[in-house]
């Protein structure tokens, strides 16, 4: 689905880093955030969620992270996404959902992942953090003048 040697993929998996830290950090909204993933076409959807769900097990969710975040995704917790994030271990699968779940997928997923991903800035990485995608820079980003 990404195609290693497609300079496409690439570009995709970074403009993905990129908007769901953003979205991690504050300096994006989740809104924005499902917006642009709304923009993409299926293939790119379905290959955004599995990037994505690698970032949530890089993070080392855990199931309070997944209940967490799903309160702060705005999806029913019934939800196919909701249930399976929620589970001890959380379920991957979700670029396998229906396309109809995609854009409740990706809600949680990105939300979870900035539970997640907020504590572990705020505990392993304090102070001493060299990860580019937990030093964004603060202030307007260029996406922004883009979307209004």
């Amino acid at each position: 689905m990404w195609g290693t040697s497609s300079e496409g993929g690439r570009a995709l998996r970074r403009e993905t880093e990129r908007v769901v830290n953003e979205v991690a950090q504050e300096l994006r909204t989740l809104d924005e955030g499902a917006s642009w993933f709304s923009a993409l076409s299926p293939v790119e959807r379905q290959a955004v969620l599995q990037e994505v769900s690698g970032y949530a097990m890089q993070a080392h969710i855990t199931a309070a992270d997944g209940r967490e975040g799903v309160a702060r995704a705005g999806v029913k917790p019934t939800a196919n996404p909701s249930v399976m994030i929620c589970m001890d271990p959380p379920r991957y699968g979700f670029a396998a959902l229906p396309a109809d779940e995609h854009d409740k997928a990706f809600r949680v997923l990105v939300s979870v992942f900035s539970v997640a991903d907020t504590r572990r800035r705020q505990t392993y990485c304090k102070g001493t953090c060299g990860h580019t995608w937990h030093n964004l820079p603060p202030g307007e980003m260029p996406w922004r003048r883009t979307l209004t």
